[in-house]
């Protein structure tokens, strides 16, 4: 699976995270007013899932970015003249994401019980869990009661997002352009070739060379082999401090599930709105 590096970087550091709150946040949040809202989500997403595989990791990458920003409430998906989307940081989003969230908002609304009575934060939320159940990795319950946000700039993206050249601290400075010492030299020949100099940004190659359409812990074994694409990805092998970890992931996918499962679920709290805060879009692309 063309999984984004930065969400296992961020699951070695949520793991240990004990400062995030759930909020008001519940599995069974919409039981009343829209009982269903997982099973039109689900078959949304199946279905624009069946059409591309790109919708699994366009998704699972949306919601970090989304999350990562101002909390996980759907800012990413506002569109304006000045919204997180068009920062550098995020033009590389692919639309599949964004398409796969308006598809399932549209289903849940087409139930008149439903209409307007779920956040596109939550919807995000229930899509991603089911983009990586599709792609082979684990389903796990959802914490919902999530509000959508009403702002979305530009500037509110600057520093939040891991960028390919971080180390643990986040604080590498390797300049680009040059092999990695660590990175497998036949892998890092490929690359070149892939991806020389001057090329489109939007170019986009496997992360994972290996078993690219599919969610599992290959990523890891990877690493092992000196195969990480970013600077961030193989230093999670190389720093003494994450190594372990990697390993342990490498060598038992069911203990890499459980910690994916654990390490998203505090993703999906961080900086939410709920109660009274924000609203409930009718628009998942504008404010009310």
């Amino acid at each position: 699976m063309e999984t984004p590096n930065f969400v296992f970087f961020s699951l070695l550091l949520l793991l240990t995270s004990t400062t995030i709150s759930s909020a008001q946040l519940t599995r069974g949040f919409y039981h009343n007013v829209c009982p269903n809202v997982e099973q039109l989500v689900r078959s949304a997403v199946a279905q624009k899932f069946q059409q591309t595989f790109v919708t699994a990791p366009a998704t699972l990458r949306l919601y970090f970015h989304d999350c990562f920003v101002r909390g996980c409430d759907a800012s990413i998906l506002l569109a304006n003249s000045n919204s997180e989307k068009d920062h550098p940081d995020d033009i590389s989003l692919a639309g599949d994401g964004f398409d796969t969230v308006i598809k399932a908002k549209a289903a849940v609304d087409s139930d008149p019980k439903c209409r307007n009575k779920v956040s596109c934060a939550d919807i995000l939320a229930l899509a991603t869990r089911d983009v990586v159940n599709l792609a082979g990795g684990p389903f796990y319950d959802v914490e919902l009661g999530r509000r959508d946000g009403r702002i979305s700039t530009i500037a509110s993206v600057q520093r939040h997002l891991p960028h390919p050249d971080f180390n643990l601290d986040q604080l590498n400075s390797i300049p680009r352009n040059r092999i990695d010492p660590t990175l497998n030299l036949q892998y890092a020949f490929q690359l070149r070739q892939m991806c020389p100099l001057r090329v489109d940004p939007r170019i986009a190659i496997n992360m994972d060379p290996v078993t690219p359409d599919k969610f599992d812990n290959q990523y890891f074994k990877n690493l092992q082999q000196g195969r990480g694409l970013f600077t961030s990805d193989q230093v999670l092998f190389t720093d003494s401090r994450s190594k372990a970890t990697v390993n342990s992931f490498a060598s038992d996918e069911t203990t890499f599930q459980k910690a994916f499962i654990d390490a998203i679920t505090k993703l999906g709290r961080v900086g939410v709105k709920t109660g009274n805060q924000g609203e409930i879009r009718f628009d998942c692309t504008r404010p009310n």
